[in-house]
């Protein structure tokens, strides 16, 4: 008796421990290529907005009309743009967070914030453009907003893809229940978001 419940239990040492060998194989090591992918193409993105920072910081400082001009931007405007997207974030997060605990009702509805957040920064630019054509300032104008409507048309844009994505995310995890997709996600709005806190001093507040 005694040797065949020996005989069971290696046994069934041997079965638990195949398993978990094979569950080991199966599990890929390493972070998911689709966060790699993703790390790459947010680094890409920062060099070529860094890049076009850069050189506008250089004329903020060669160029004696910069501070004079900033002064005809809607500093109001974009206290206001800049509080919504730092609510995005909040709202990015909190999907993060609840897409990790599975809570993914949750999750889904702080993307749709997070989309509608971008959404709001897209019309309240667009507005604010509208005000600044009105009174005169076009690209063209002289250096200062040649640079402003440059850079931040180009932020805005990825704002709008932002919260395309976002959207695309939120359809996507209704079925797929995708952590990544939610981290890549709210990785892209932190970017955004980043990208904005350089451009709002140096337009705004010089």
């Amino acid at each position: 008796m005694a040797q065949e419940l020996k005989v069971e239990l290696e046994g069934v040492s041997k079965d638990a421990i195949g398993g978990v060998i094979e569950q080991e194989e199966l599990e890929p090591a390493g972070a998911p290529p689709a966060r790699v992918g993703f790390w790459v193409f947010i680094a890409g993105e920062v060099i070529i907005l860094l890049s076009l920072i850069a050189s506008a910081i250089y004329f903020r400082l060669t160029y004696p009309h910069w501070h004079e001009t900033s002064t005809f931007t809607n500093v109001i405007i974009s206290t206001i743009n800049t509080f919504i997207l730092l609510t995005g974030s909040l709202t990015a997060v909190l999907a993060h967070h609840f897409a990790f605990a599975d809570a993914w009702k949750k999750a889904r509805r702080f993307l749709l914030l997070t989309m509608l957040c971008g959404l709001a920064f897209v019309g309240m630019k667009a507005y604010e453009y509208s005000l600044e054509i009105h009174h005169g300032f076009y690209p063209n104008t002289d250096p200062f907003w040649m640079f402003y409507y440059t850079i931040t048309g180009i932020h805005g844009l990825h704002v709008f893809a932002g919260a395309c994505i976002l959207f695309g995310v939120w359809l996507y995890v209704r079925k797929t229940k995708s952590k990544y997709a939610v981290e890549n996600a709210a990785l892209y709005w932190h970017f955004v978001d980043l990208v904005w806190l350089y451009i709002f001093p140096m337009f705004y507040l010089t």
